[in-house]
């Protein structure tokens, strides 16, 4: 009887350990993507600067001054 209990409690021990160590091993590579998208959203502007970052706004603005120059 002790033998079948102590097996029972090796196994229970070794599956807990694998199920933890899956759980780490998502958790760490969960927050490496969530640390690459935080990097990513620091280097690209947001909201109204980005927009005013893009060509064509860049392009509207320089024909809007041509306009603005010419009566």
């Amino acid at each position: 009887m002790d033998d079948e209990d102590r097996r029972g409690r090796v196994r229970s021990f070794v599956l807990g350990g694998l199920v933890g160590a899956s759980a780490a091993l998502a958790t760490a590579a969960r927050r490496r993507e969530l640390v690459r998208r935080r990097q990513q959203r620091a280097e690209a502007p947001a909201g109204l600067a980005a927009f005013e970052d893009a060509p064509c706004f860049r392009e509207l603005m320089e024909d809007e001054q041509r306009t603005r120059r010419e009566p």
